[in-house]
């Protein structure tokens, strides 16, 4: 068997990254309006002993990044935006993306610990 040349591997992985690249071009994607229909579902329930709520908002103000879509721990608002991937963050978990809107205000009340949830100041 040939030895691997330098040369060879570098003509292998640009040949590799180029198919990827093609493929990657073609493939169908969701329109950019696609996730929106896919709205949570609205919550209200009690999780370690805080109330966590969830439910659609009107546009307008900083909700934009949460796709129309609020959140409360303790009715104090927790700040949440939909990445374009489809999934969740918070302000107080930024750097766990997870599922649903549930699933970070469940995320909040972990981190927290105990502590009150402190409103979000608006641009």
């Amino acid at each position: 068997m040939p030895e691997l040349s330098r040369r060879r591997a570098l003509t292998a992985a640009a040949a590799l990254a180029t198919v990827a690249g093609v493929q990657a071009a073609t493939a169908p994607s969701a329109p950019a309006e696609g996730h929106r229909q896919n709205s949570p579902q609205a919550f209200d329930e009690v999780y370690k002993g805080r109330l966590i709520q969830g439910r659609p908002a009107a546009r307008g103000g900083h909700h934009h990044h949460g796709a129309g879509y609020a959140v409360f721990v303790d009715g104090v608002e927790l700040h949440v935006m939909r990445n374009a991937d489809g999934s969740w963050i918070s302000v107080v978990s930024h750097y766990e993306p997870v599922a649903t809107p549930r699933a970070a205000a469940r995320a909040a009340v972990d981190e927290l610990q105990g502590a009150e949830l402190l409103p979000f100041p608006a641009n």
